[in-house]
């Protein structure tokens, strides 16, 4: 009986991240590896995958997924292999007045395959704040916000750095999100956002704007889901660049 897929799933493995700084960042990835396995192979194929993530642990980059998964296809003879890695990235913020800084927490992830679907994406999840349009149009004072979460997901040539994507993002929204704020930062953010309202599509469009103007974007999508403050709901919009 031929087996459609073999691999492991779900391994916590210490890895290390390129920063745009030209450092490495060292953190923990849940990784789920397998393969397309011949039928006439039937060793156990544990160990190869083990190997592989041992032998890049130390460069976990996009970049490096293809080499990764062409050695693991390589060593089984397998049709195809998969990959899938996500992983906490840590980037130091400073807040906007007092320049308090702060670590801020990004969730990530690779994924990549080669042989019959060769195709690779990076994805992160960014915290934003939103404020809603027509609240601050129908008060005599003030309006409602919230926190939202942007998931945007693209596909490369060359090298996107996670950095340039969170930026991207968080350029996007009425105010950013912070992990340390005193007081004169939360006036300041506070007041950000009332200036420049923006509804979950807005920003799901202003999003989608950028990364279609990124020179080494080909393809991406992106979501907004808004954890609204006054309603039991939570806001949403999606869009992908095939719908544009």
């Amino acid at each position: 009986m031929k087996l459609t897929s073999v691999g492991v799933k779900d391994i916590k493995f210490p890895v290390r991240i390129r920063e745009k700084a030209g450092t490495l960042q060292e953190t923990v990835a849940g990784i789920s590896l397998h393969a397309d396995i011949p039928k006439h192979y039937r060793e156990t194929c544990v160990s190869t995958f083990i190997a592989a993530l041992n032998k890049h642990q130390d460069d976990m980059s996009a970049n490096i997924l293809a080499t990764l998964l062409s050695e693991v296809q390589n060593e089984l003879q397998a049709e195809a292999a998969h990959l899938e890695m996500t992983f906490p990235y840590f980037i130091k913020k400073q807040a906007p007045v007092s320049q308090t800084s702060s670590l801020m927490e990004y969730p990530c992830r690779f994924t990549g395959s080669i042989g019959k679907d060769e195709d690779f994406m990076l994805s992160v999840w960014v915290p934003v704040t939103t404020l809603c349009p027509c609240s601050k149009e129908i008060s005599a004072g003030g309006a409602h916000n919230q926190r939202a979460e942007v998931n945007l997901n693209v596909k490369f040539t060359g090298f996107v750095w996670l950095e340039d994507l969170i930026d991207l993002v968080e350029s996007a929204a009425s105010s950013q999100v912070y992990a340390l704020l005193k007081r004169p930062d939360e006036k300041f953010v506070t007041e950000q956002a009332y200036e420049n309202p923006m509804f979950v599509e807005d920003v799901v469009r202003r999003v989608a704007e950028l990364a279609k103007e990124h020179e080494d974007i080909y393809w991406f999508s992106v979501s907004v889901e808004s954890f609204e403050s006054i309603h039991k709901h939570s806001a949403y919009a999606y869009v992908d660049s095939n719908e544009i």
